[in-house]
């Protein structure tokens, strides 16, 4: 709790300094809810070709969409600071993280946190707002729980994602690329439902990683509908445990690899 205390200060602190310059903030949140728009506006224009897309309508791939911008750009956010590991492994920074006593996650979370990204946030929200008020769904109390849930623990899973990811950097000399193809790929994929995807890509980046429980189980769980690959509707329960579990194995990820850490040498 001190740790998550401090992470707190050090992240109310960078965010008043962000908005000393309202103007620049404001643009780049204005980038950020571009650049999450432009998978929005691929999906329209798919829609434009195509009636389904993989067994779905234009409603539920929003509603993937949406869910999926939406824990992603929290992800993003909050951990997405963890990009710069790579850089602290090779120059020898991340010798001072460890002799602070502060964990060594919360010191990288809060080194860099961006608020504008919160722009990622609001196109997903807005997306969310639209599909909800024109689908008829049948809400019930679970069904509004899932929903407030569910971009909660998908952020959960993408911030293990990060996390598990960039820990390769400490085996490897340059990793940045590799752990983007993982973490903003997955985000890329868990826009669509999973029946898009070849049997093995569908096994790596649903199930191992397990992107298909941040929207696609979720989503069909708040649209009451079967999955087409067969899979039974209590999947769409299971994000929240889901996440806690990726959580935890990103966690034993982290330790293994900082234990594994010997200096850079100089």
């Amino acid at each position: 709790m001190a740790d998550l205390a401090v992470y707190f200060r050090l992240a109310r602190a960078q965010v008043r300094g962000q908005l000393s310059y309202r103007g620049s903030f404001v643009m780049n949140c204005f980038g950020q809810a571009l650049a999450q728009g432009n998978d929005l506006l691929v999906i329209l224009v798919v829609f434009g070709r195509v009636a389904a897309l993989g067994g779905f309508d234009i409603t539920a791939v929003l509603l993937f969409y949406a869910l999926s911008g939406m824990s992603f750009g929290l992800a993003d956010m909050v951990v997405g600071s963890i990009e710069r590991l790579p850089t602290y492994v090779r120059t020898g920074a991340f010798d001072v993280v460890l002799m602070r006593p502060l964990a060594t996650l919360f010191q990288l979370f809060a080194g860099d946190f961006q608020l504008r990204r919160i722009g990622r946030v609001l196109t997903a929200f807005g997306t969310l707002v639209y599909v909800l008020s024109t689908t008829d769904i049948h809400w019930t109390p679970a069904k509004a729980l899932l929903l407030v849930l569910t971009p909660l623990a998908g952020a959960t899973i993408f911030a293990a994602i990060f996390v598990a990811a960039n820990s390769v950097s400490f085996w490897f000399v340059d990793s940045r690329e590799l752990a983007n193809a993982v973490t903003y790929g997955g985000s890329y994929l868990t826009s669509y439902p999973i029946t898009v995807y070849v049997g093995w890509l569908r096994t790596l980046m649903a199930y191992i990683v397990p992107g298909a429980f941040v929207a696609y189980y979720p989503g069909l769980t708040l649209l009451d509908r079967a999955d087409p690959l067969g899979g039974p509707s209590w999947l769409g329960w299971l994000d929240t445990p889901v996440a806690a579990l990726a959580a935890l194995v990103a966690g034993l990820i982290w330790r293994t690899a900082v234990r594994h850490y010997r200096g850079t040498g100089s």
